[in-house]
């Protein structure tokens, strides 16, 4: 896996995210009311996380796939040494899941666990202001998208902000082979 695409802080209001760094857990939120937005696609639509939830993002070379495993969990990789879940969150999110792979993986950490959230494209560092975040549509069936917090506003576009808590707990309710990440 060499020349790793990972995630590299900007201070620019849209950078891609690329070289070899590891974003500061402070550097996401910030006092004056923007916070730091990892934005990528999924699924041909657009989605944010908040930066502290992202440790890095990589091209994904092999998937080994794991008997018994829900659709929800794709299988795992070896990231440097590291198992890495891998979970493809099209289905859950109401998307239409081809028999494309994804190329990218985008590590999300909440507390002392990680995944790997599979993506269309090595997503954008972007600076928002907490005023383009608008309240996620509550209508549709019962838990349509559960991971969708809020609505952001980014230029012309709109797209869900995915919020990595309840990412897990997803997890959570599909599996526990979550624990050998």
């Amino acid at each position: 896996m060499n020349d790793v695409p990972t995630i590299q802080p900007h201070s620019s209001d849209s950078s891609p995210a690329h070289g070899p760094s590891s974003p500061s857990r402070s550097s996401a939120a910030s006092i004056d009311g923007t916070l730091r937005m990892c934005v990528l696609t999924l699924g041909g639509e657009l989605f944010a996380i908040d930066l502290r939830h992202v440790s890095e993002v990589f091209e994904v070379e092999a998937v080994t796939v794991v008997p018994s495993m829900p659709s929800l969990l794709t299988g795992v990789t070896n990231l440097r040494g590291t198992v890495i879940t891998l979970v493809d969150l099209r289905g859950s999110l109401g998307l239409s899941v081809t028999g494309t792979a994804l190329p990218f993986a985008i590590v999300i950490r909440h507390g002392s666990r990680q995944v790997g959230v599979l993506v269309d494209h090595v997503p954008e560092i972007h600076t928002v202001s907490r005023e383009h975040l608008l309240p996620a549509m509550q209508a549709g069936p019962a838990g349509a998208r559960p991971c969708v917090s809020a609505v952001l506003r980014l230029d012309e576009r709109l797209g869900g902000v995915l919020e990595v808590p309840q990412v897990f707990a997803q997890i959570d309710g599909g599996s526990a082979i979550l624990s050998i990440a």
